[in-house]
């Protein structure tokens, strides 16, 4: 680290007032993942959405949990049984942050319970039940047995735990029952498991006008007379297991696929993190899963209500529209169809701008093939992080390639849960003749850039899409992320010597106009939030507005608390993760936070600079970002930052997504001083940025005639409504 990045502010410097103990300037990451994790369960909550969407929401707060005890609970668990003691960003050490982590967790297990009873009895009354099997009548307990028989039995296997049948492997996030048998008077006891196969339905629809759900597991309990004839059930209990799941990579690694297809074998049998059992477990079973899953160091949760609730998801879509988000068409940027669909034609005219997902994804796919098919396209060059299952952005590239186009991709191995899916893409791509690059072995490559070169009459030119989101379709219309279209020579051959970076280890080191990570983009940020803090020394405007997922980097928290100190006004909108604690007497009084969580998922990363006027002006410095303010992405990721010089583009990144995000009160929740959030609600004079970009969906340079469709102006006098 550079000495600017690690420049801090003394406590005693910081005013007489002023926190100077960890805990109470900064806030534990893990603990600032989960408040925000309860915020999205929150949404669950929402008497304002509809049932079936605050389901939606019940499930993703579910698989976010897994996901965190997968990753980030196992982490801290190999630290404490490795011994380490390094102190989080408020001085805590591994072990104290699993107990205070652990007690947070079990009452957010507690509350997800409570908002599935209460949508339970909500969707009732909506004809939708996710029912017991004794509530229903004769002939649906029939047609469900008959069900078992026929669709579920041949499907599962009974195994024995005895000396001659060892315990079986569980896999990840595996849902299993586990029962005492007896046959007779004299025999002993017998322990068999049946687990649920990865490819059954966990929930069976049962035929009718109602929507009647009954869970896989209580199916397999209530018919283990089908499963093991001529045995008398003494006790029964449903488990489920959550494991280690992340992946490091070992230095030595000569080949990265070869390791990345050895460590997802690995991870599939990494070691229990989690044990999930049912209140009602027989206690004979319970001792032998866990001496079987060995689970002296895992956290062990029971429960009197379901199990994985993340499969909630697939209860979402039952077809009931009115108990459903309104449906909602992102829209085809105007800008591109004024010339007759020619993506190159609107670049070349002025830089362009566009808002997914209220702005469709398609427009960055039509790019990709319009290079791939047009004679005049000479190369493409693009990193991949997260391209999905079914990926257009792919099968641009390789048309391009089959059409003897110079092709080149950055696949990031790398991308947690996304390897083999990655592994795959590479192995398809290199199979068409594109290029295939990994990347670096200890850094991740995380921007999103794609890069066209084309030859026309006055010479080769540079087209380029810069993103705050991955190439992934299916997430683009759920995330909010903006793509920057530019011809910007500049921009073009800056973006150029990003990639000799990644695939020749080329240090950039007289870029014209972006910044990359881990070379210089902190720095970047630094010297701009310097000169912040030089304009209101000399007592001119200053003030910041920045938009993240997350920040953590203690470094760039001590950088905006000085120029806090200094006079800057900042306003942040950080969906997750926060550890700067805003409000801070003598700290961070001038800084305040706030998380907007709503039908769509914040993601969008945006940095806005004063520079001397008053936000939102023209004379602001705006800048577009893949990274995020965490250690990870300034430091161990190969990050990309634009400026935006455009005035229509700086207009709409700055005055209306920015801003927007800013005004909201309906989805808002405002980060205290104690670093805990409240909701910000002001009825029906509140302000809601989702709804407010769906009902303008296109910022992006309409061109002319617009009548009556002009985008309305906002300003911050709005945020008084």
């Amino acid at each position: 680290m550079t000495a600017e990045a690690s420049r801090t502010i003394p406590a005693n410097d910081a005013g007489p007032d002023a926190p100077v103990a960890p805990q109470d300037r900064y806030t534990n990451r893990e603990l600032s993942w989960l408040s925000f994790n309860r915020r999205v369960l929150a949404e669950s909550e929402n008497t304002r959405y509809p049932l079936l969407e605050r389901l939606r929401f019940l499930s993703i707060s579910a698989s976010n949990l897994d996901e965190f005890t997968m990753v980030r609970i196992a982490g801290l668990e190999g630290q404490v049984q490795r011994g380490i003691e390094t102190q989080g960003i408020d001085g805590t050490s591994p072990r104290q942050q699993l107990e205070a982590i652990r007690e947070q967790v079990s009452a957010l297990e507690d509350r997800q319970q409570d908002s599935l009873d209460t949508l339970r009895a909500l969707l009732a009354e909506e004809g939708i039940l996710i029912s017991a099997i004794d509530d229903l009548t004769k002939s649906q307990q029939k047609w469900l047995g008959d069900y078992f028989e026929s669709d579920i039995l041949p499907l599962i296997t009974p195994q024995a735990i005895d000396p001659s049948h060892p315990f079986p492997f569980v896999a990840n996030k595996g849902i299993g029952l586990i029962f005492r048998l007896k046959r007779g008077k004299r025999q002993a006891d017998l322990i068999e498991m049946v687990l649920i196969p990865s490819g059954a339905p966990r929930f069976v629809r049962v035929p009718g006008e109602q929507a009647i759900y009954v869970s896989i597991e209580q199916l397999v309990t209530r018919f283990a007379d089908q499963l093991f004839p001529g045995f008398k059930v003494l006790g029964d209990g449903v488990f489920r297991v959550i494991r280690d799941s992340d992946i490091e990579v070992e230095e030595e690694a000569e080949d990265l696929v070869r390791y990345f297809r050895t460590a997802i074998q690995r991870r599939r049998r990494g070691r229990t993190v989690l044990l999930e059992l049912d209140d009602d477990c027989d206690e004979v079973a319970e001792t032998l899963l866990r001496e079987q899953l060995e689970v002296e160091e895992a956290m062990i949760v029971k429960t009197g209500g379901m199990l994985g609730l993340a499969d909630l998801a697939a209860i979402c879509n039952e077809a009931r529209p009115d108990l459903k988000f309104e449906p909602f068409a992102p829209r085809y940027p105007e800008r591109i169809l004024e010339h007759d669909g020619d993506c190159f034609a609107a670049i070349r005219e002025k830089d362009i701008v566009i808002h997914h997902p209220f702005e469709s994804f398609d427009v960055v796919v039509d790019f990709l093939f319009q290079a791939a098919r047009d004679p005049a396209v000479m190369s493409i060059k693009q990193t991949l992080y997260r391209a999905g299952d079914q990926s257009p952005v792919i099968a641009a590239l390789i048309e391009a390639a089959q059409n003897g186009k110079a092709v080149t991709a950055v696949v990031e191995l790398k991308a947690r849960f996304d390897e083999e899916r990655n592994i795959h893409w590479a192995s398809e791509l290199e199979r068409a003749g594109v290029q295939v690059i990994y990347g670096f072995t200890d850094w991740k490559t995380h921007a999103k850039v794609s890069l066209v070169v084309r030859r026309e009459e006055d010479g080769y030119r540079t087209y380029c899409h810069f993103g705050t989101g991955n190439y992934h379709p299916v997430n683009a219309k759920i995330y909010t992320d903006l793509s920057f279209f530019t011809a910007d020579a500049a921009l073009g051959r800056d973006a150029a010597k990003m990639f000799n970076f990644i695939t020749g280890y080329i240090e950039p080191d007289d870029l014209e106009r972006i910044s990359v990570s881990p070379i210089g983009l902190q720095e970047k940020l630094y010297a701009l939030i310097d000169k912040e803090i030089e304009n209101a020394a000399a007592g001119k405007p200053a003030g910041i507005w920045v938009k993240l997922n997350s920040i953590t980097n203690k470094a760039m928290i001590d950088k905006l608390y000085e120029a806090s100190q200094a006079g800057v006004e900042i306003r942040m909108v950080v969906r997750g993760i926060c550890s700067l604690r805003a409000g801070l007497p003598g700290i961070s009084e001038n800084i305040s936070v706030k998380s907007v969580i709503g039908r769509f998922l914040e993601h969008s990363r945006i940095w806005a600079f004063a520079n001397g006027r008053a936000l939102p002006s023209r004379q602001a410095k705006v800048f577009l970002t893949s990274a995020d303010a965490m250690s990870r992405n300034l430091e161990h990721r190969v990050e990309v930052m634009v400026p935006i010089s455009n005035k229509t583009v700086h207009d709409q990144v700055l005055g209306q997504v920015m801003l927007a995000n800013i005004l909201d009160t309906e989805q808002s929740w405002q980060l205290d001083p104690d670093g805990q959030y409240h909701r910000l609600r002001k009825g029906e004079g509140g302000f809601n940025c989702h709804q407010y970009f769906m009902a303008n969906p296109s910022l992006s340079g309409r061109g002319a005639a617009l009548g009556d469709h002009e985008v309305p102006r906002l300003t911050l006098k709005d945020t008084s409504k």
